[in-house]
């Protein structure tokens, strides 16, 4: 156990990194980072499992951030472990830097996900920890028995999808997900008493969570009640931690400004900023630097961390030598590769609905992929999910042998939890719904995106159900937000994402703004409503590079003409003609 005062010097060298890196950068959230500085630093310091080493490693523990304004937290403490550099932490949302104001991940920095809309991370988790049960059933807890921990804010405990989250941990056990919950009850613009007052505590225990209230900016009672959740069998834990949102932070005259919506979205400014880092022991001339005995308290923890890998690597090690079999089927399934699939096993019928269609195939997919989890959100005996479930069963509490997950009427929640097991590793995620709620999926979509994440998402057209069961997914504007992201994911994953022509409505032609990069094999749609042209041409030349050679790039708005930055393309012009096109933006 670390000195009490070593520890909150700690946190108090995260607060001043966080603030300095807003105040730098002009811009930024430090209030809520600065609140939860000690708990990040209790389990960086104590509990977390990992490997400095090996950041791709499978057994190590994950940390999944929900508030991804809360980047400066998340930064100085991977600064205190030597993932980022203090001139890294300095260059704070400036373009090109490492440190974007809201976390991409990066494994090799040791961010687990991409956040920003709230309420998305904590459901990655969730995912994260249904993937870590599932591994464990098929390759044995010796080697999956990591702990998935999540950090939740007040704006994440308020966005709809924290139902679904909250519902579906607690009705399958997950006893390997623990959540802190920041509850500092300062929001951007309010207080949070202003818009709830509902008993989050009482809202969690009602779901099945153990839940455990704690003074949030104690390092004793945050370090007891981690020990507590660990010990935990049978239910995932919430730690609610009562923090300060800007915790040691002084106004211009030296009075206290904690607890105040100004320090949630922008720099504390100007001597405020001055007297917050001489309160906390800093140097406001010099705030970007690690206090010795800080550097001390990690370089421990990094030993200590040697030790504990060195542990878990021998009971691999062992557990390898006595099932082979099953070490080489996890070697092969966190490498990423794609199964090898006997895809004439699939019997079509000629003019069958594509639902019918999709459970030929998922049923082969049953059968030949052992680490694929399918979900549906209460379709599955209608959008023919079932095909998959037929031949396997679904999870439930305490059973996790199947490989079907029912995440009943939550869209959103059940793509959130897909990714989740993505990015978990070791497993291939698909889930099943209508077209219409599509729609209720496109945050998950732009997030599986940005994240380049092979999750499939088969989204079936129902038009027996009528018009409400349709959807126009030309209203996902620009799912491709770097221009790279298409013939990447396509190169790396040979996935492919279809759609047809008939997705824009006869009678809203004119306000069809999107292109079609067609071959004899297949269609992308890029939605172009909020995407340069060049962009688009861009991707069509990396696509092209990468995989097709006789593309056309067809359907593009008869409206771009060619200007000084943008170059008209026709109808049938080929991509092998774009470069020269685009040379000339």
């Amino acid at each position: 156990m670390n000195d009490k005062q070593l520890m909150n010097r700690a946190a108090d060298n995260i607060r001043i990194l966080a603030a300095s890196m807003v105040e730098k950068a002009k811009s930024g959230h430090p209030g809520g980072a600065m609140g939860g500085a000690d708990f990040i630093n209790v389990l960086y310091s104590e509990f977390l499992e990992y490997d400095p080493a090996n950041p791709n490693w499978e057994g190590r523990d994950r940390f999944f951030l929900d508030p991804g304004h809360m980047a400066p937290m998340l930064y100085s403490q991977l600064g205190l472990i030597g993932k980022f550099s203090m001139d890294e932490l300095a260059n704070l949302r400036q373009w090109g830097s490492t440190t974007p104001g809201h976390p991409e991940r990066d494994l090799e920095r040791g961010i687990e996900n991409t956040s920003g809309p709230l309420g998305q991370g904590h459901v990655f988790a969730v995912g994260a920890a249904i993937a870590e049960k599932f591994l464990a059933a098929k390759l044995g807890e010796e080697v999956m028995n990591h702990t998935i921990y999540a950090y939740i804010s007040d704006g994440g405990i308020q966005e709809e999808i924290s139902q679904g989250a909250g519902r579906i941990a607690g009705t399958l056990g997950l006893d390997n997900l623990i959540m802190f919950y920041d509850s500092n009850d300062i929001q951007l613009s309010t207080e949070c008493s202003e818009v709830t007052s509902e008993d989050t505590a009482a809202k969690y225990k009602a779901w099945g969570w153990h839940v455990i209230e704690i003074n949030g900016n104690d390092c004793d009672q945050i370090r007891q009640a981690l020990t507590e959740a660990k010990a935990v069998k049978g239910q995932p834990t919430l730690i609610i931690g009562k923090c300060i949102m800007g915790k040691g932070a002084l106004k211009e005259d030296g009075s206290s400004f904690e607890r105040n919506c100004k320090t949630h979205g922008a720099p504390l400014g100007g001597n405020a900023f001055v007297n917050t880092v001489k309160n906390l022991g800093g140097d406001p001339e010099n705030p970007f630097q690690i206090f010795p005995e800080v550097q001390a308290l990690y370089a421990a923890r990094a030993e200590e961390l040697k030790a504990i890998c060195a542990k878990k690597y021998a009971a691999k090690e062992a557990w390898a030598k006595a099932n082979p079999e099953k070490a080489a089927k996890m070697e092969a399934w966190f490498s990423g590769a794609a199964p090898q699939v006997d895809w004439s096993k699939v019997q079509q019928k000629a003019d069958d609905a594509t639902r019918n269609a999709s459970a030929a195939v998922l049923s082969v997919l049953a059968e030949q992929v052992e680490n694929m989890i399918c979900a549906s959100a209460d379709l599955s005996n209608s959008d023919k999910t079932d095909g998959f479930l037929k031949k396997t069963k679904s999870f439930v509490k305490g059973d996790f042998s199947g490989a079907f997950f029912q995440a009943g009427v939550a869209e959103l929640t059940m793509a959130c939890c897909c990714i989740g097991m993505a990015l978990h590793g070791g497993v291939f995620a698909a889930c099943g719904t209508f077209f219409v709620f599509s729609d209720y999926m496109k945050p998950a979509i732009r997030m599986a995106a940005l994240m380049e994440l092979p999750v499939s998402e088969e989204m079936l057209g129902a038009y027996l159900e009528g018009n409400l069961h349709g959807s126009e997914l030309r209203e996902v504007q620009n799912i491709i937000e770097q221009d790279s992201f298409v013939a990447d994911i396509i190169s790396d994953t040979d996935d492919i994402l279809q759609m047809n022509n008939e997705l824009s409505n006869p009678w809203m032609e004119d306000s069809f703004s999107g292109g079609l990069i067609e071959d004899q094999d297949f269609q992308l749609l890029m939605n172009n409503d909020f995407a340069l042209p060049e962009i688009i041409m861009d991707a069509s030349l990396e696509i092209e590079e990468n995989l097709i050679q006789d593309a056309t790039l067809a359907n593009l708005p008869s409206g771009l003409e060619e200007d000084s930055t943008h170059v008209g393309l026709n109808d049938g012009d080929n991509v092998n003609g774009i470069n020269e096109a685009y040379n000339e933006l």
